[in-house]
């Protein structure tokens, strides 16, 4: 493995740890709007965003990286909650708030959080194997 392969891997690695922390902001955002209505009847609620990638070839590394193709508003509906006495209530005494689900929030997180965890993993390995070959050469 040549200096540059592992200069390339900080490359790569860096660019999984960007994708990543930008689903965790969605996420993030997502579920401090959870519990949030509108104001009137009509408004809709908060809507529920998605972060979606795509590999990205970058010729000069030689490799595939990964970065955020999009952010999107997820279409599933709108959960509806009867209380009659908020100011959105529709005539039948219904709600719409936000098409979040927290548990599943929480998951995505999760998943966001190791992957981001596992970038970082690649990148103290090659710092790590840097450094060794430094030690080397100077002995």
């Amino acid at each position: 493995m040549s200096s540059s392969d592992l200069t390339n891997i900080f490359s790569i690695a860096n660019s999984g740890l960007q994708a990543q922390s930008t689903r965790m902001k969605v996420v993030a955002e997502n579920i401090a709007n959870a519990g949030t209505t509108p104001s009137s009847p009509g408004q809709k609620p908060y809507q529920r965003q998605v972060v979606s990638f795509r590999n990205e070839f970058d010729r000069a590394l030689g490799a595939y990286e990964v970065k955020v193709s999009g952010i999107r508003a997820d279409k599933s509906a709108f959960i509806k909650k009867y209380d009659p006495s908020h100011p959105a209530a529709d005539a039948q005494g219904y709600v719409q708030t936000p098409n979040v689900r927290p548990i599943m929030e929480s998951m995505d997180m999760r998943e966001a959080q190791r992957s981001y965890d596992a970038n970082l993993n690649v990148i103290e390995a090659a710092r790590a194997m840097i450094l060794r070959t430094l030690d080397l050469i100077r002995t």
